[in-house]
């Protein structure tokens, strides 16, 4: 893939997102969560339109989060049916997934 994906964390009290664009291609994709504690993060929901289908940008934001995920300190539990499939192919994000 030759687009940059850009991936921007917003995040107001106990709700966030990780919003993704790719350049050159309408519209953006997003990753929701909710801060259950200061150690578990939630993953609500994934959604990526039409226009970035095939981009791996729905990948890009699962990294992000696992990465977060490590380097603040807490735990995913993937309730969207996307990141808990991502979780079960990358068996090496083990640590950043409370299952």
């Amino acid at each position: 893939m030759t687009d940059a994906i850009t991936i921007e964390l917003e995040q107001s009290g106990s709700k966030g997102r990780y919003v993704a664009r790719v350049e050159g291609r309408e519209g953006e994709a997003e990753l929701t969560f909710s801060v259950a504690s200061d150690t578990l993060v939630i993953a609500d929901h994934t959604g990526v339109p039409e226009t970035m289908r095939g981009t791996g940008i729905g990948l890009a934001m699962v990294e992000r989060l696992v990465a977060d995920a490590r380097e603040k300190g807490f735990r995913i539990m993937p309730l969207c049916p996307f990141v808990n499939a991502q979780r079960k192919k990358h068996p090496e994000w083990a640590d950043a997934f409370n299952v």
